[in-house]
């Protein structure tokens, strides 16, 4: 019985200390869901896909920086 009980002990401590760490882990994996910007079901289209106006402004920033330096 004293060994079931010091089993039970540890086990309680274990969800103590690790429940609020894997609580908050799938909190955040349902925001990265959220926020993520790619369908989860890839769709065939027949119109091409053309890169957002930040992407383009983003890769014109960076070749000006390359040419600069």
């Amino acid at each position: 019985m004293n060994a079931f009980l010091g089993y039970l002990t540890v086990l309680a401590l274990f969800v103590l200390l690790a429940g609020p760490a894997l609580v908050g882990l799938r909190h955040e994996r349902r925001i990265d869901r959220q926020l993520d910007p790619r369908p989860r079901a890839q769709k065939s289209s027949s119109r091409s896909t053309v890169p957002s106006t930040a992407t383009w402004y983003a890769d014109g920033r960076r070749s000006k920086k390359l040419v600069s330096s």
